[in-house]
């Protein structure tokens, strides 16, 4: 018997046209996410994912406070580099506030950059053993980024609802930083 994965819910057209997940683009070129980002004002569902200590980190152990969850595919690009950097940098003064960078890349390379850079307020996560992209819709599913996760941001209050996403829309494009700010402002 064939166990269902992620992957056997997307459902694609020959135009490439992504009917159960989000259409994004890495250079031009069509990618498809697993599904929709969740919706402003739903619960935020729980997660387990690894910390560069590679101890396990669930959403509970953030609870109470503004989550900004930066979603991006490796820390070892550009433009995910400059998220960490950037988020790091404008979350400092935010009251009861914090960042999860997240991404699949292994925690060992996490903590390298973190500490290369000198990035010391934000909170780096690993999905790599983890379910964190399905759950959150946010694993891309074809494309040469297969397997790892798009570029998004997620907000939650401290009452665990989201009430800020943004899918970026090319992967290569920098998120919406003062949206995700703005919302916990």
């Amino acid at each position: 018997m064939h166990k269902r994965t992620a992957f056997d819910n997307l459902t694609t057209t020959s135009n490439m046209e992504n009917t159960n997940g989000t259409t994004i683009t890495l250079k031009g070129n069509p990618v498809h996410t697993v599904g929709k980002l969740p919706a402003v004002g739903t619960k935020a569902k729980d997660f387990t994912l690894t910390a560069v200590d590679l101890t396990e980190k669930t959403f509970a152990d953030f609870k109470g406070k503004y989550i900004i969850m930066n979603i991006f595919p490796s820390v070892n690009t550009g433009v995910c580099a400059q998220s960490v950097r950037t988020f790091n940098q404008d979350a400092a003064s935010l009251h009861n506030t914090i960042v999860l960078c997240i991404s699949k890349d292994l925690p060992f390379a996490q903590k390298q950059f973190c500490g290369a850079e000198g990035i010391d307020r934000v909170v780096m996560l690993s999905d790599f053993r983890n379910d964190f992209g399905n759950i959150y819709n946010v694993q891309m599913v074809d494309g040469a980024m297969r397997g790892l996760l798009s570029r998004a941001v997620i907000v939650v209050d401290p009452e665990d609802k989201i009430i800020y996403v943004q899918q970026v829309p090319e992967i290569g494009q920098e998120p919406d930083y003062a949206g995700a700010l703005a919302a916990v402002k």
